[in-house]
């Protein structure tokens, strides 16, 4: 049985030799993820500001997938955040709600989608692993998410052009083969 420590290599090993749209994908599905346990949680409990980012995270499934007329919706939604309260460099001082697991893999989600980097792929990944909580379910994740760099592989040739912009039934077909899987609490079918 495969350590905790060599399932995140083998994850980082796969995001690293996966394109810049195939990230951006993974991305998308652990902050769907996220963003699910936060919006099931009971209305007092919620991080107002995370729920407050559903908006650009489905811009993201959407340019993730095909279609480019979400980054004008993207590039707005990171702006508002870096214009926000919510941006700072207090450390604990400052609000924290952009910290939160969901926020945050938006939010780095969002950086990766606008400006091809990788490293916020590797912070969205280990926010999904650290929100997993307990080691067993941190191993969980782990694979979870290396079947799902599985799954989207298959899709990697049309995922490579996607953020210049799919024609639609190409974006369809990415949806229709990636959308929900990524997006469900169950893992899919490796």
């Amino acid at each position: 049985m495969a350590t905790c420590q060599e399932l995140q290599a083998e994850v980082a090993d796969r995001l690293a030799a996966a394109s810049a749209g195939e990230r951006v994908v993974f991305a998308v599905g652990v902050a769907e993820r996220l963003m699910r346990v936060q919006e099931a949680l009971p209305a007092p409990d919620q991080a107002e500001y995370a729920i407050g980012l559903r908006p650009m995270l489905n811009a993201l499934w959407e340019g993730a997938l095909g279609n480019a007329s979400a980054f004008g919706e993207i590039k707005h939604g990171l702006g508002e955040h870096l214009l926000s309260e919510y941006c700072h460099n207090d450390g604990q001082a400052g609000p924290g709600d952009a910290d939160e697991p969901a926020a945050a893999a938006v939010l780095h989600t969002a950086v990766a989608y606008l400006f091809g980097a990788a490293d916020p792929i590797a912070v969205v990944g280990s926010r999904g692993v650290e929100a997993a909580g307990e080691r067993l379910n941190a191993v969980a994740e782990l694979r979870r998410q290396l079947r799902d760099l599985a799954l989207i592989g298959q899709h990697g040739a049309s995922l490579r052009h996607a953020r210049p912009g799919l024609d639609p039934d190409a974006s369809a077909r990415l949806h229709r083969a990636l959308r929900v899987p990524l997006s469900t609490a169950e893992a899919p079918d490796a």
